[in-house]
Order: structure tokens, then sequence, then C-alpha cells
């Protein structure tokens, strides 16, 4: 087995809490670092209203 199909099996997640750029402000006003896993849980949310809009009623 070689380090790349390791790595394949087993992602890496802490770079997913790494901040990406920029800010949310949460309900006391702190400033919460926006992580990969917060875009990826966003975006996984809008797929799934997507998905749920476009079935014939």
């Amino acid at each position: 087995m070689s380090l790349h199909d390791n790595a394949a099996q087993h992602p890496d997640t802490s770079a997913r809490q790494l901040p990406v750029g920029g800010f949310v402000i949460d309900a006391e006003g702190r400033e919460v670092p926006i992580t990969e896993d917060m875009i990826q849980r966003a975006c996984s949310e809008l797929e799934e209203n997507r998905q749920a809009s476009d079935k014939p009623d």
C-alpha cells in the first residue's frame, strides 16, 4: 500500500477545522472563524433543499 492510497482511505479532517478566511458573528456578538467543515455542511444543506424543491408535488 502506498502513502497516497492510505491518505485516500483516511482523509485528514484537521484541515477542515482551519479558518478559510472569514468570520460569522454568533448570537453573543463573537466572531467565529468560518471553517471548511462549515462550508461543506452549508453546501450539503443547500443541495438537500434544492433537491426537495425539485420534486413534483
